[in-house]
């Protein structure tokens, strides 16, 4: 499976419909998941969302139109 980035989602596919998991300590199962229409701004090592930065090396998984696309 080709691993594919948030930028490359952003800059050739529709970023809204891809959903972004990543560890998130205290929430269940550490784990969190955000829609791409969520995401305000991409950065170098890091997203941003209205509320959070998050760090890339948290994402463990990238599901877009209802496929993973990456996963670690």
């Amino acid at each position: 499976m080709k691993k594919i980035a948030i930028n490359e989602i952003k800059w050739t596919k529709d970023l809204e419909k891809a959903e972004i998991w990543y560890v998130h300590r205290g929430a269940p199962n550490d784990t969190k998941i955000i829609s791409g229409k969520d995401i305000v701004s991409i950065g170098k090592s890091f997203f941003d969302t209205a509320t959070a930065s998050i760090p890339y090396h948290r994402i463990f998984k990238i599901v877009y139109e209802e496929k993973i696309v990456f996963e670690r």
